[in-house]
């Protein structure tokens, strides 16, 4: 789940706990449906939170998916869950969920990855437990639908970078960087590459947010921490990894490429919870050709959310802002058709978009499904792991007041313990 929704996520194991067997027999798309290949495929998804329920409803929705199984650490998060899927799947001319197929408890990842009646698992839970999620989902011969980031530390990074490894050609692994597929960025990005702004100089990129607002008053404490994730730094990254992590990969993106060192500073001046995330982040990532990128972020007080990237080259500007106008500058000027109309501030706290980002998630998710439905997989495990260590490098500097190379980050090797025993939750 994206802490840009504000919900609730589930999680199903200790990211420390040993799985059992470690490897499995990949099975073809074909046998692990049991079905013809242009069936609907059959969704699982793993953390009934707002935005694990955004992707899966939009797999119905606009990629011919149905939802068969449900899966998440607490079990109050089911009968919400199973209500909102039966009415979809009915609005879709599916059936119903079957009561066998909805999971919880610490063990749910592993009862959801054995189903037979799921093909593919949208992850959703905590980021600390995306590498151990991804890992049984795909040990189980399930594609994955895996949402950022796909770790929170170098180690967890490293791991995601082997599974993607061993799956490559054999099962579609995507990781939820929709904007990549939105199509006013994909243009803007093409024209980019294409020379149109002659040679990038430097660019800036901003992610500014208000405070969200999720705490349930009276939640026992170590509940809390599961439940309210984005609070917590090691579950989530901190704010630059989990949420600010849209930008950075958008920088990379344009720049075709990750940043070679980073220095910034950040802080929790105006927060209000008693968490230990950042509030507020400032980062000046160095990327090749002497390109710096000047990225800066809040999570604190109100109003509505401005997230923009801008590029300044030779020959003109970029921007590609959220919502705004969107297009270049200069000698060759062009703007997205239809850009430019300005929205409500709490789009992105609930998982749903509009304006620029309209056909961002319909774009992905029916590009997952259709990977699984031909057989021409997706593996984004590399580009979701080179995104991850962006951000972390960003928040290494900032740990250590001091610049931080890329060798320097992997050589750290960085690992981070959550000492959570959820066995005594859900």
């Amino acid at each position: 789940m994206d802490a840009n929704t504000g919900q609730d996520a589930g999680v199903a194991m200790n990211r420390r706990t040993f799985m059992g067997a470690t490897s499995a027999m990949i099975l073809s798309a074909q046998t692990v449906r049991g079905s013809q290949a242009n069936s609907a495929i059959r969704v699982g998804l793993l953390g009934c939170g707002g935005r694990g329920t955004v992707v899966a409803s939009s797999m119905v929705a606009n990629g011919g998916g149905r939802v068969t199984a449900l899966g998440d650490l607490f079990e109050a998060q089911i009968p919400k869950a199973t209500e909102h899927f039966n009415k979809v799947n009915a609005s879709a001319g599916h059936g119903r969920i079957a009561a066998s197929q909805m999971f919880s408890g610490p063990s749910a990842v592993e009862r959801i990855a054995a189903s037979r009646e799921v093909d593919a698992i949208v992850i959703a839970t905590p980021p600390y437990f995306h590498p151990e999620h991804l890992e049984v989902v795909v040990n189980a011969g399930k594609h994955a639908y895996c949402e950022k980031p796909v770790a929170v530390d170098v180690a967890g990074a490293m791991r995601v970078k082997a599974i993607g490894e061993r799956v490559a050609g054999k099962l579609s692994l995507e990781v939820g960087f929709q904007i990549r597929s939105a199509p006013p960025f994909v243009e803007l990005v093409r024209r980019i590459h294409a020379g149109q702004m002659g040679e990038l100089i430097q660019g800036e990129a901003y992610y500014y947010c208000p405070f969200l607002e999720v705490r349930q008053p009276g939640t026992p404490a170590t509940e809390a921490r599961v439940r309210h994730w984005m609070y917590d730094r090691v579950l989530s990254g901190d704010i630059i990894v989990e949420q600010n992590i849209h930008a950075i990969d958008i920088c990379n993106w344009v720049l075709r490429g990750h940043p070679l060192k980073a220095v910034g500073r950040g802080g929790r001046k105006g927060r209000l919870d008693n968490g230990d995330c950042y509030g507020n982040c400032s980062v000046t990532f160095s990327y090749p050709n002497d390109v710096l990128v000047a990225f800066s972020s809040k999570q604190v007080g109100k109003g509505g959310f401005d997230v923009n990237e801008r590029f300044f080259g030779t020959l003109g500007n970029s921007q590609s802002p959220y919502a705004g106008k969107l297009g270049i500058e200069g000698d060759n000027e062009w703007t997205w058709q239809g850009s430019g109309q300005q929205q409500g501030g709490e789009f992105s706290q609930q998982g749903a978009f509009s304006d620029n980002l309209a056909q961002a998630d319909s774009e992905k998710h029916k590009g997952f499904l259709d990977s699984i439905r031909t057989g021409r997989f997706h593996n984004q495990a590399a580009l979701g792991v080179e995104s991850s260590l962006s951000a972390m490098l960003g928040r290494m500097a900032m740990d250590t007041g001091r610049e931080v190379s890329w060798q320097e980050m992997l050589a750290s090797n960085q690992s981070w313990d959550a000492r959570l025993d959820i066995s005594k939750l859900g």
